[in-house]
């Protein structure tokens, strides 16, 4: 143990920790900004590059960085002298003055950490007026826009890009006053190994990094009185979207916000747990002919666009494994411009489905060519994230924390629990263990959860027996822990059979269009058990005994697996040599 003082308050902490980390302890606020502790991932971003928190060691000696200058014995440091205050003063200034100054038309604003700063240091006016950024702004993916000139070299996103996800794509180039963070020979995005996870974005501190926004192409589409506008909500969203109204983390608003949806004037209300039932009874399918005939094992759950993009680029050795399946929604749109539209009358060209996820990388999903009824016809046309929701809703001044509860609509709204735990990592495996077990046995599974796969961050395993047979599971959230799995699925393709892999760290609840976490990763943890609760509050929590989904297969798809199916559910995957 070191002992010290901060703010003449004696302190005792670990060796190898921090001033910032003791400051904590003390109970004394350092304002940071390039820091990041991404609790439970194992990474820490202590850059030290912004200096904004500085602080005194001993009185009158050096100002030093707390996030990333470990403690020594005897240490005397002061956070709140007026030269320490000067100093961070001083440092948000020159930040500010190689900023651009449109905060009220930026997509941050009221969410920016640097104008948080700005409010805490009470700055009024630029002083160092100079040269600035003037970066051209990348727009070429349909997920994410990077604007360089927002940019404060925190390097987050660089360390979630290439410690926590391993993807590689983000880098500091140039140098001195030129040095901006940016891709590999300042590519565009979209011509770059980049899997559009947004978890680059969800810990920018500014407005560098942005999702692209569609909000305006939900409002022409229910605008045009000649369109039928169906929308479509992940699990995910109704654990996250009432921290935008200051709810409690894992507040689940399910009703509030089919509510909402009517309000803004969607003709149908559905629910993608519905098609999350539905790639459970495909998958599970799947999965149990695969395992009875011990033939191309491990399969890979295929439910996350990024992890997917992820696996095209760099194991194309490995990509028979995957399940053919493509995401719920996308099965969602699939169906709903199919047998929906059929039932109702409904051409599908005049039917425009709309995608509320908690992913950006949904967005460059949906115009993949593969996925489409026919060529001129995606599954899905528009995708809005939780907080594009939560922005539409704000326009038309709805008080969401006292909107009365609704359902979905039918026959797309009926849904189990072993649909809504998709949002949460862990999820897709259990559900379709749930429901292949059944398909093999012809039995229930009483067990219907593994507690072992309800964590957020490594790699979580499980085993159970289905007629005598083990059947070793395994799980990932998080690129690098997919990078670690496929490295020992390449080395022992008998070590698993079924194994599930998310892109985001916690699964969907941590997506890059979920409100940010600023840090706190129990927020994520909230979401998480929220997801769990919900399920275990469910009548039904097996897909197979949806009575939608079991209708929808004896009216239209026949059997799982089949022709149809595979025509209308399925799809395929391509090795990426560059994008």
């Amino acid at each position: 143990m070191i002992h010290l003082k901060i703010n003449n308050i004696p302190v005792e902490i670990e060796e190898g920790s921090t001033i910032l980390d003791a400051t904590k302890l003390a109970g004394i606020h350092v304002p940071t900004l390039c820091h990041l502790d991404m609790e439970g991932l194992g990474y820490i971003n202590r850059e030290a590059n912004c200096r904004i928190c500085l602080v005194e060691q001993n009185k009158g000696g050096k100002l030093v960085p707390a996030c990333n200058t470990l403690v020594k014995e005897g240490m005397d440091i002061h956070t709140d002298t007026l030269r320490v205050v000067t100093a961070r003063r001083v440092n948000i200034e020159l930040l500010l003055s190689n900023h651009p100054k449109n905060c009220l038309i930026c997509s941050k604003n009221g969410d920016c950490e640097l104008q948080d700063l700005a409010v805490l240091a009470n700055i009024k006016e630029i002083r160092y007026e100079g040269e600035r950024f003037d970066f051209p702004l990348d727009k070429s993916s349909l997920s994410i826009v990077r604007n360089p000139n927002k940019c404060i070299l925190c390097k987050r996103c660089e360390t979630m890009c290439n410690e926590v996800q391993t993807v590689g794509t983000l880098t500091d180039i140039g140098r001195g006053f030129s040095t901006v963070i940016g891709t590999a020979y300042n590519e565009p995005m979209f011509q770059t190994n980049c899997t559009f996870c947004g978890q680059c974005l969800a810990v920018c501190p500014t407005g560098a990094l942005d999702y692209v926004h569609n909000i305006k192409d939900a409002y022409k589409a229910l605008s045009d009185k000649d369109k039928v506008v169906v929308v479509q909500t992940a699990p995910a969203v109704r654990v996250a979207l009432g921290e935008e109204y200051g709810m409690e983390p894992g507040s689940v608003v399910t009703g509030k916000m089919t509510t909402a949806l009517r309000r803004l004037g969607f003709d149908y209300v559905f629910d993608t747990d519905f098609a999350a039932d539905l790639t459970t009874m495909e998958e599970a399918k799947e999965f149990a002919e695969r395992f009875e005939k011990q033939e191309n094992l491990p399969i890979l759950t295929s439910c996350c666009p990024s992890w997917i993009k992820f696996i095209e680029h760099n194991y194309g050795d490995l990509l028979e494994i995957p399940s053919t399946c493509k995401s719920p929604h996308e099965m969602f749109g699939s169906i709903a411009k199919t047998y929906f539209a059929q039932s109702h009358g409904i051409d599908p060209k005049n039917m425009v489905v709309v995608s509320i996820m908690p992913c950006v990388a949904k967005k460059y999903e949906s115009a993949r060519p593969e996925l489409g009824i026919d060529n001129d016809i995606s599954d899905v046309d528009i995708v809005l994230t939780t907080k594009e929701l939560a922005s539409m809703i704000r326009d038309f001044s709805m008080d969401f924390v006292n909107l009365p509860d609704s359902d979905f609509d039918d026959p797309l709204g009926e849904s189990t629990g072993a649909g809504v735990i998709f949002g949460a990592s862990g999820g897709v495996l259990e559900s379709a263990i749930r429901t292949a077990y059944h398909m093999i046995t012809g039995e229930d599974l009483e067990v219907l959860e593994f507690k072992g796969l309800k964590e957020i961050s490594g790699i979580k395993e499980a085993e159970l027996e289905i007629q005598g047979r083990k059947v070793r599971a395994a799980v990932a959230s998080g690129l690098g822990n997919a990078r670690k799995l496929l490295e020992e699925v390449r080395e022992d393709r008998n070590k698993y059979d079924i194994i599930e892999i998310m892109a985001c760290p916690g699964g969907c609840i941590d997506g890059g269009g979920q409100p940010p976490l600023h840090g706190d990763y129990r927020k994520l943890r909230q979401r998480m058990h929220a997801i769990h609760r919900e399920d275990r509050e469910k009548e039904i929590r097996r897909s197979y005994e949806n009575p939608s989904i079991q209708k929808i297969y004896k009216e239209f798809l026949g059997e799982p697996g089949n022709e149809k199916s595979h025509e209308l559910l399925h799809t395929n995957f391509s090795w990426r040599n560059k994008y």
